[in-house]
C-alpha cells in the first residue's frame, strides 16, 4: 500500500495550491482518506477527510471555506484544494488512509510521506 502526496512547495499568500495523493495497493471503494498537516513545533492535526461513500468529514484544523477535499475514485486519487493560503497553513500535509471510518491522528492504517507547504507573507 502506498499514499503518494505530491503538489506542495513554496507560495506567496493568497495563492491557492492543489495536493493530490493518489493510492494504490487500497481501493478508495472502502478506504476513507483524510489530509492532515504538522506544522513546525507543533502536533499533527486533522484537516479533512473524505469516506468511501464520498462524505467529508471537518477536522480541527478545516479551513472550511478555503479547503476543500475531493475525490477521483477512477484515479484512485484524492486532493485537497487550499485557496486564499496564509503563512500559518505552513507546514507538511500528510494523507492517510483507513478502512470504513477516517483516519485520526491516533488511528490510522496508512500515512503518506507528506509534502511540504510553505506560505510566504
Amino acid at each position: 500500500v502506498q499514499l503518494q502526496a505530491s503538489g506542495g512547495g513554496l507560495v506567496q499568500a493568497g495563492e491557492s495550491v492543489r495536493l493530490s495523493c493518489e493510492v494504490s495497493g487500497i481501493s478508495l471503494d472502502y478506504y476513507a482518506i483524510g489530509w492532515f498537516r504538522q506544522a513546525p513545533g507543533k502536533e499533527r492535526e486533522g484537516v479533512q477527510c473524505v469516506s468511501s461513500k464520498g462524505g467529508i468529514t471537518y477536522f480541527a484544523a478545516a479551513e472550511k471555506g478555503r479547503f476543500t477535499i475531493s475525490r477521483d475514485a477512477d484515479k484512485n486519487t484524492v486532493y485537497l484544494q487550499m485557496n486564499s493560503l496564509k503563512p500559518e497553513d505552513t507546514a507538511v500535509y500528510y494523507c492517510a488512509a483507513e478502512l470504513n471510518f477516517c483516519p485520526t491522528v491516533r488511528r490510522t492504517s496508512y500515512w503518506g510521506r507528506g509534502t511540504q507547504v510553505t506560505v510566504s507573507s
